[in-house]
């Protein structure tokens, strides 16, 4: 096999970034992250990378291979076309923490603005009965490794200015999977509409492409909750039953998303191929 032409960034929020150039052996089966670890161990041992299990299940490998996100434990470099270099990024929008490393922590403090599930007081647990189609349906959404690939590639969180946060469609995942579990009695509709921005997405399914899961994002979670938003504020008939109750359509009270603060660095100057595994 031909050697693997790999630009790799490398910088720092202190200092100015740039690509440094490794040409790497390629052996049957190697994945990126195999060919970075030859260059942490053969050529630039301060290499900052993240990753833990290399079994595409803790999502902590994530970064831009040739511009699209993806997890570099599964992106195999005989997928790409050899004679061409494969440029890898750290995840553009999230702050460069250093080379392929970003700070994903911004998501964290998001998550803890989604009611948490809430059963009903009065039904004891060993009464709480499934009926298998929505086991299944809530299934999907737990399959998630939060690797947040979906969040890196979303245009909203990536490239707008918006009025107010938007929580992205990791997080849209994970309220569906409250909303559409059969035992929560919580109502999070003024939440996702208030708060998490829900009316931002405009469903390019760009998200959906990228998960390494293959969660049917946009069609099972980010649809349907935008129908459960739509019919609660804009259907009349519950219009006119809020106006009646006095009051917004759900029990969620607006809270305030942390801002997503600044990003890794502009994209490379090179523009990126169309090479690659889908």
């Amino acid at each position: 096999m031909p050697d693997a032409h790999l630009r790799v960034f490398r910088g720092s929020p202190d200092e100015e970034g740039r690509f440094d150039e490794f040409d790497v052996p390629v052996e049957e089966g190697m994945v990126v992250l195999d060919a970075l670890h030859w260059i942490q161990g053969h050529e630039a041992p301060d290499l900052a990378v993240r990753w833990n299990c290399k079994a595409a299940k803790c999502g902590s490998c994530g970064a831009e291979v040739d511009g699209r996100p993806r997890l570099t434990c599964k992106t195999r470099l005989s997928d790409f076309d050899l004679e061409r270099p494969i440029t890898v990024e750290p995840m553009r929008a999230f702050p460069l923490v250093r080379d392929l490393v970003t700070d994903v922590s911004w998501n964290y403090e998001v998550n803890k603005t989604i009611q948490p599930f809430t059963p009903p007081a009065d039904v004891p647990q060993e009464d709480w009965r499934w009926h298998q189609e929505d086991i299944e349906r809530v299934q999907e959404y737990r399959k998630c490794i939060e690797c947040f690939l979906c969040q890196d590639v979303c245009h909203v969180l990536r490239d707008h200015e918006t009025e107010r946060p938007f929580m992205g469609p990791r997080f849209l995942v994970r309220s569906a999977g409250l909303e559409m579990h059969p035992i929560d009695v919580a109502d999070r509709r003024e939440y996702l509409r208030e708060s998490g921005g829900i009316g931002y997405c405009n469903i390019t399914k760009c998200c959906t492409d990228v998960c390494p899961e293959h969660i049917r994002i946009t069609d099972n979670a980010i649809i349907p909750l935008k129908e459960r938003v739509a019919d609660a504020y804009y259907d009349p008939l519950q219009w006119v039953w809020r106006k009646l109750r006095g009051g917004g359509s759900g029990s969620g009270s607006r809270v305030e998303l942390p801002v997503l603060q600044g990003s890794a660095p502009p994209s490379d100057p090179t523009p990126p191929s169309d090479q690659g595994p889908d």
